[in-house]
């Protein structure tokens, strides 16, 4: 071991407290780029395998009723490999202790042989025996929610029907991944299920033998899936198709892909904002000790040591800190990534998780980290090795002092000498003071910025579902009714009111762009379920013309006025231009509206219904409920409280751990800069302020000199800290924003006072930690230092 080393060691031990919170800086920015990453990496390997090993299929179509012969003309489209036709059918069930209806999705499963694609991972139990026509196989999540195995049963009524039907096995599918209920944004495993049965019972239910109404397909390498997309559509029209769609539109695989996408947007930039204030701390720290190390650096250069050896001593130093952090940082992060990606698998059902991040993710954050230490610290070691041997032996120049404007205002001269001289100093070292304002307000951000989203989903869940909505239920029907059902259903026991609407699927394009996109159709006047505005309120639909949400707008780059292609997959599939004719801002999704009988009208199907919008008398409701589950013709009902209920706990599974452990590294953030501010300035002025202590200070008045000055920078970190926590919030709700929802930008109040105390409290307990080192500091001693 060299002098130096030896001498390094010594400095890492005298500076053990400053380098280790420098060091958990570093390691928070490291934890959250590593749990970033090996998240995204855990997802992505385990979605690969699941995929690959049940044969997930790349394109899904859905018609009315095709004929089975009509396989082989698929099977013949250039590019397709294997096409596997099935049932997919809507049952609603009656499970026993439970009181609301529960919509089903009824999936039928080949009679001989195995299936092709999609195949389902049994978790407990068998699969059908297809003698037995009641036999199902359930998911395992809606059997988990209703504690069912296998030799329980219920009952459902299929195609006004009803069956007991027979448990015999649970199961996962690569299709359900994430499975939601039609018209849902969140699961709710208790209200949506999946069944799967033998497919000749399915078609003996729904009087299907021969027939299909869903179809999928893997294509070969290097197909075209647009070519056999237009080809299928072309063979499927004539039967009612709605459109076929490739594997990233499918709505489980696209819930997943978004998730992985707002991970890599939470890579990029929040480990930024703790490694940029670890750059400024190393470089505080540094600069500090090159300052005070002078003479014993001119010493070294005297005695030969070279340029290189110096500088190479001091980067040591922050190799030493750096490591720390990143190895801390590392560990963290790789528990934090397995913690979040098991988190994960209670909303993104795997049969399996394969969390074994390879050396990428932890090379990647530890070079970044070691990076952003190196930068901090370059300007304060090429300081060291150019500084001449003669200019380092004598002690620094002092500062020039002078009278400036600041000194002469009439405020400064109503103020005490103790607050005068902060001031001389934060006036003096202006830049310095801002860094350490900076910093401080970094951690203010953050907090303000985890703290936002509880105000964004309180002012989501309020706009949609109380503001935007006010019916109890929402029935959708198998199949097309009269409007004279509306009267059928105001006249149960227990519905208060009943509003029909209409919901068509359709592409809708403008120039060369085009989405595939349902309309709904809403009656003149609508109260249950209006046209809502998250701005203006309720708003109505016009008689001719599409009302569009801002999102699809942005899609197709639409304005008010512009013309739109319309193309109905649906009846007679007609296709119609039609002016935009408003824009209007919602949260959820990227819905367009037509007058319902303008819709109705376009259909050619007379005046229809695809369901309606109920309230409910509480006190009638079970009678209700247990009617609604033996009625025939109904393929799903949503119940607008229990939406609300599944929205909060599914956001509070996830989005206050996450604000948790936010709070929790801005709170390293704030003590960092805090203590490390404390020190230097402690370091720099022990002989003065052990002189006052002299001249007859008091305790209290010299801490008030060491202490106000970072107590006045904590102030000022205040306002700063809103202003950029306000941006970061800006760029949170815009980095996650989907198709499916948009998270309001809203800071309350509360925000910013709860994210303002955190960061006082740890300036404060800092405070308190060096009033205790200043009240031990030797007099004697720190006179008879040079500074």
């Amino acid at each position: 071991m060299t002098s130096l080393d030896r001498k390094l060691l010594r400095q890492l031990w005298r500076m053990k407290a400053q380098l280790l919170a420098i060091a958990l800086v570093i390691a928070s920015g490291t934890a959250l780029l590593t749990m970033s990453l090996t998240t995204i990496e855990a997802l992505e390997e385990t979605t690969a395998a699941y995929y690959e090993r049940t044969r997930f299929a790349d394109i899904f179509a859905s018609a009315k009723r095709v004929p089975e012969y009509r396989s082989r003309d698929i099977a013949k489209i250039p590019g397709v490999r294997l096409v596997e036709t099935r049932l997919d059918e809507r049952a609603i069930l009656n499970v026993a202790g439970f009181l609301d209806p529960v919509v089903a999705r009824v999936i039928s499963l080949p009679e001989r042989g195995p299936q092709l694609l999609n195949t389902l991972v049994i978790r407990s139990g068998r699969l059908v025996d297809p003698t037995r026509p009641d036999e199902v196989v359930v998911s395992e999540p809606f059997a988990q929610a209703h504690r069912l195995k296998p030799g329980d049963s219920f009952d459902a009524i299929l195609r006004g029907r009803k069956r007991t039907l027979q448990i015999v096995g649970t199961a996962l599918s690569p299709e359900f991944v994430y499975a939601i209920a039609p018209g849902g944004l969140m699961p709710d495993d208790e209200r949506f299920g999946i069944l799967w049965m033998g497919r000749d019972a399915l078609a003996a239910a729904f009087d299907l033998k021969a027939s299909f109404n869903s179809v999928s397909l893997s294509l070969l390498p290097g197909a075209d899936a647009n070519d056999v997309i237009r080809r299928l559509d072309d063979i499927l029209v004539k039967y009612g198709g709605i459109g076929a769609y490739g594997r990233a539109d499918q709505t489980s695989n696209w819930f997943l892909e978004s998730e992985i996408a707002q991970q890599r947007n939470l890579s990029r930039v929040m480990p930024a904002i703790f490694l940029a204030v670890a750059t400024f701390l190393t470089n505080l720290v540094m600069a500090r000790l090159v300052d005070t190390e002078r003479r014993e650096i001119g010493l070294l250069k005297a005695l030969g040591y070279t340029n290189w050896a110096i500088g190479w001593h001091y980067s040591k130093l922050v190799f030493a800190i750096a490591a720390t952090g990143i190895m801390i940082g590392s560990l963290i992060g790789a528990w934090l990534g397995h913690w979040n990606t098991e988190l994960y698998t209670n909303f993104y059902r795997f049969p399996f998780l394969l969390y074994r991040p390879g050396p990428d993710g932890f090379v990647f954050s530890g070079t970044i980290s070691l990076a952003a230490a190196l930068a901090g610290s370059l300007m304060a070691t090429y300081r060291a090795v150019r500084l001449p041997p003669a200019e380092a032996m004598k002690p620094p120049s002092p500062p020039a002092y002078q009278r400036t404007w600041a000194s002469q205002a009439a405020l400064t001269g109503a103020l005490d000498e103790p607050t005068r001289m902060i001031l001389r100093r934060i006036i003096r070292w202006p830049v310095r003071a801002l860094l350490t304002s900076l910093g401080l307000a970094m951690s203010t951000a953050v907090m303000i910025m985890a703290f936002q989203w509880v105000d964004a989903i309180d002012t989501l869940a309020e706009t949609v579902f109380e503001r935007g909505q006010h019916q109890d239920a929402t029935i959708a029907f198998n199949e097309l009714r009269p409007f004279k059902t509306v009267g059928d259903f105001e006249n149960l026991d227990g519905v208060l009111s009943a509003e029909p609407y209409r919901y068509v699927f359709a592409r809708i394009s403008h120039g060369h762009l085009g989405e595939r996109q349902g309309i709904i159709g809403v009656l003149d006047g609508a109260i249950l379920s209006p046209v809502f505005d998250v701005s203006h309120g309720r708003i109505d639909v016009p008689r001719d013309g599409l009302v569009v949400s801002s999102k699809l707008a942005e899609l197709l780059r639409l304005e008010i006025g512009d013309t739109v292609l319309v193309k109905l997959l649906e009846g007679r599939q007609p296709l119609v231009s039609m002016p935009v004719v408003r824009v209007f801002e919602t949260f959820i999704g990227k819905p367009a509206y037509m007058n319902m009988d303008a819709l109705n009208r376009l259909a050619g199907d007379g005046r229809v219904a695809s369901g309606l919008h109920i309230r409910v008398d509480a006190a009638d409701r079970p009678a209700l409920m247990a009617k609604l589950k033996g009625l025939p013709g109904i393929s799903s009902i949503q119940f607008r409280q229990a939406a609300i209920d599944t929205f909060y706990r599914t956001m509070g599974e996830t989005i206050f751990i996450f604000i948790g452990f936010f709070v929790a590294f801005s709170m390293t953030l704030s003590v960092a800069v805090t203590y490390n501010s404390i020190r230097i300035a402690l370091s720099e002025r022990t002989h003065e302020l052990a002189t006052l202590r002299v001249l007859g200070f008091t305790r209290w008045e010299i801490s008030y000199i060491l202490l106000g000055e970072v107590g006045l920078l904590t102030w000022l970190a205040v306002p700063l800290g809103a202003a950029i926590g306000l941006w970061l919030a800006w760029w949170m709700t815009s980095a996650f924003e989907t198709e499916l929802y948009r998270v309001p930008l809203v800071l309350r109040d509360a925000t910013y006072a709860k994210a303002t105390i955190i960061m006082l409290v740890s300036a404060l307990v800092c405070a308190a930690v060096a009033r205790r080192r200043l009240d031990k500091l030797d007099l004697i001693a720190a006179l008879k230092t040079r500074e």
